[in-house]
């Protein structure tokens, strides 16, 4: 039986928005839970024929040289810069925004980007695991409420390109989320700390695709 077909600007009423999880490394089952718990189809991404069934991708955090690798090795790396420029809507935590930037500072040999970002991001800006820490954040895009966010062994965005957006910083003023069309880039674990807010507005992208 063929699927129910979407009414034009909305999501189908069948089931929710179609998105993938990029699952070659990282905590990909956090992210899956969050946005199944918010109502989405999560499928996990490896090969491409898997994200061309989807509407949107999430890059989790995790070793951002492993992913960047296995991503070559799985055929992953053109078929995600092609969606990307396509304006597919990404949501990329920790390693997953070491992904999505144009640049990377502090990268090890031979390690390459997807790209999308107009922003200069350092590779554990934060030291190791044992330094890692929560905070909360002001972020006016997603309310009043403040974000508990969680970074752990973190990339901070050293500079800003005119085509993105800093959403959040530190006290100190370091950038630690960001926004680009569809493209959205956090230091930080939302997963973790059970922060919603990102997801749903993630998810709320892939809806205006439709």
């Amino acid at each position: 039986m063929s699927p129910t077909p979407a009414i034009p600007g909305s999501l189908s009423l069948s089931k929710g928005p179609r998105v993938g999880v990029l699952a070659l490394q990282g905590d990909v089952r956090e992210h899956a839970a969050l946005l199944e718990g918010l109502g989405a189809e999560v499928t996990l991404v490896r090969r491409p024929a898997e994200l061309a069934a989807v509407d949107g991708l999430v890059i989790p955090g995790g070793e951002s040289s492993v992913i960047d690798k296995l991503s070559r090795l799985f055929g992953m790396q053109e078929p995600i810069r092609a969606a990307i420029a396509e304006g597919m809507p990404v949501l990329g935590t920790c390693a997953g925004l070491i992904l999505l930037a144009d640049t990377v500072l502090d990268a090890i040999e031979g390690q390459e980007s997807f790209g999308g970002l107009d922003v200069v991001v350092r590779r554990n800006a934060f030291g190791r695991q044992v330094e890692s820490f929560e905070a909360e954040l002001d972020i006016p895009a997603l309310g009043s409420d403040p974000v508990r966010a969680a970074f752990i062994r973190g990339p901070v965005v050293e500079s800003v390109g005119p085509s993105a957006t800093p959403l959040a910083a530190l006290p100190d003023g370091r950038v630690v989320a960001v926004e680009q069309g569809a493209i959205l880039g956090l230091s930080f674990h939302p997963e973790i700390t059970g922060e919603t807010r990102f997801h749903q507005r993630f998810l709320d992208r892939v809806a205006l695709r439709h």
